[in-house]
């Protein structure tokens, strides 16, 4: 049975995630702070992690960075879930590596929504062929689900890698937002714009040698995004 772990400070909404989430087929674990967070996600390893920001012991940001550094736990898909409803909140949760946000207050059917989405598409990536592509100096394996850029294994998010694949796999297409919304988080809600640019620009970070001036992920202004070969590449 996939595992959902909930972290929030508030027991009515650990209940309350915890009832729809079971109703939906899923075994939840719980946890009230960071700390004890950390030690179930180290012991059970969760598919899945709803995580509150404003946590009494450690901010949500500072676990999601502990957890996209830690090696054991770095594939762990995250979802940020927090009063805060500023757009810079937003950002700087998926720029450290969270797959979605949800603010409060908010429909727990929605929360069942997100997590489906979220893990539909890191099981899609589990089970995709064994196919590398190399383009550059990026060289993607998606039955590994690895990257290596110049000779270094570089970890992505779920969502950082639905993304990137997508790219390789079709290199010269022009997507629009909305397009890459759809394929990469599988359904559309308000604000997305910012979050494909937050996912974007995480990618540029890993990937491109000048992330200012970038030779893969170019921008088509108005529309969206093109993946460029960056100096050739090949399927194996």
């Amino acid at each position: 049975m996939t595992k959902i772990l909930v972290i929030d400070d508030e027991a009515n909404i650990l209940r309350l995630v915890r009832d729809y989430l079971e109703q939906a087929g899923y075994r939840v674990l719980t946890a009230l702070n960071a700390e004890t967070g950390l030690h179930v996600l180290r012991c059970e390893t969760p598919d899945l992690l709803v995580l509150d920001l404003g946590l009494p012991d450690r901010d949500g940001w500072d676990l999601t960075r502990l957890i996209r550094f830690d090696r054991q736990l770095s594939d762990t898909p995250i979802i940020m879930l927090t009063a805060r409803v500023d757009d810079s909140d937003r950002i700087i949760g998926l720029e450290l590596g969270a797959d979605d946000y949800i603010t409060k207050p908010f429909n727990p059917r929605e929360v069942v929504a997100r997590v489906r989405a979220v893990l539909r598409r890191t099981n899609a990536v589990k089970l995709s062929p064994s196919k590398r592509i190399s383009m550059g100096d990026l060289s993607l394996d998606l039955g590994e689900h690895t990257l290596t850029v110049r000779g270094v294994q570089v970890n992505l998010t779920p969502t950082e890698f639905e993304l990137l694949s997508l790219f390789m796999e079709n290199p010269g297409h022009t997507y629009t937002r909305e397009e890459l919304l759809e394929k990469t988080l599988g359904y559309s809600y308000e604000g997305t714009g910012r979050t494909l640019d937050s996912h974007v620009r995480n990618l540029r970070h890993k990937i491109e040698p000048d992330p200012l001036n970038p030779i893969y992920i170019e921008t088509v202004h108005r529309i969206g995004y093109r993946f460029t070969k960056g100096g050739g590449g090949k399927n194996e």
